[in-house]
């Protein structure tokens, strides 16, 4: 009997001295995070909102962690094709996501077979901002105002076109949702991002587009395009001579769009909940408030688990818009 006990202490002693040097070989890892430069992948061109939102955040991350953080333009599939790299990318904290509704609430739905799982293959660290959408038009549309765009619309089915961003993100579904709900015949155009798509805008080689907000405001207000209307429900602040789509003649009309930071699935939690203490404390500085404002945008910074359940609610409100539209990426 005293020989298992001591076989029994023996063990329970070997095992522990086990767990200690291992705790004390991993603290130390995470302790000295980061140790080595942070790359964000941007699943879009410079030039959009996603862009312009991770390039406000980066360098002020950068002088929080004490390290270089490098915005990594990944363009191609609407988003996919940097989703994907992140979500096969080494667990560690070093290579994270800068994701949106699209990326995380309407390409994982829209794309048959999905192209990943938007919450078993990412750790989600915070939710940066939401934006309303804005349509917009050429200053050489024949149209001022959501109603004369509508009766053109309708008087000429298939001959007036709206470019978005890219297939599937919120401002291609901001478009099938007018389209739907408006009853009107619109030829879609998508773009590689808002960049592209308002260069055309401007150049009067697309009549109509739906983009992100923030990179359309600057250009509304130097009369460069045209604002007909808002997408969410009630006025931007910021912009409160835009209506919304409600108030110009489509009544419970409503869309939105999001943008946040993830890393891939596995990251350890001490890493993730290091990046959202500091993505939150920058979010909360007054300039980087008023920043986003003046842009069209609201910051946010909740918790892992607040964005998690934001995503999971936004895959099943887009799976029943996707079915109720009918869309499909060709």
């Amino acid at each position: 009997m005293i020989s298992n006990r001591r076989h029994w202490l023996a063990s329970v002693c070997a095992g522990t001295a086990f767990l200690v040097l291992t705790v004390a070989v991993a603290l130390p890892a995470l302790a000295d995070f980061p140790d080595r430069a942070i790359r964000i992948v941007v699943p879009y061109p410079p030039g959009g909102t996603t862009d312009l939102l991770a390039r406000a955040i980066a360098p002020r991350l950068a002088e929080r962690l004490h390290q270089t953080v490098v915005i990594d333009n990944r363009a191609g599939a609407g988003g996919v094709i940097g989703a994907k790299l992140v979500a096969k990318s080494t667990p560690d904290g070093y290579t994270l996501l800068f994701g949106t509704i699209a990326t995380h609430g309407i390409l994982p739905v829209l794309l048959k077979p999905a192209p990943y799982d938007a919450l078993k293959d990412f750790a989600p660290i915070t939710l940066v901002a939401s934006t309303p959408n804005v349509l917009v038009a050429s200053p050489a549309a024949p149209f001022r105002n959501v109603g004369e765009f509508l009766a053109l619309a309708r008087a000429n089915p298939g001959t007036i076109n709206f470019g978005s961003t890219s297939l599937g993100g919120s401002p291609h579904m901001s478009g099938e949702l007018l389209k739907t709900m408006a009853k009107v015949d619109l030829v879609h155009v998508p773009y590689k991002g808002g960049g592209p798509m308002l260069i055309d805008l401007i150049g009067g080689q697309i009549q109509t587009g739906f983009d992100n907000l923030p990179s359309s405001i600057n250009h509304i207000r130097a009369g460069k395009i045209r604002a007909l209307a808002v997408t969410t429900a009630k006025r931007w602040p910021g912009a409160p001579e835009i209506p919304t789509l409600a108030e110009a003649g489509v009544p419970g009309y409503e869309a939105s769009a999001w943008f946040g930071l993830l890393a891939p699935a596995g990251t350890p939690q001490p890493v993730i909940d290091q990046l959202q203490h500091h993505v939150a404390a920058i979010l909360a500085l007054p300039e980087v408030e008023k920043l986003f404002f003046e842009q069209g945008a609201e910051p946010s910074g909740n918790t892992p688990g607040e964005f998690r359940s934001l995503i999971a609610t936004e895959l099943q409100k887009w799976t029943k818009v996707v079915a109720a539209t009918g869309v499909k990426l060709e």
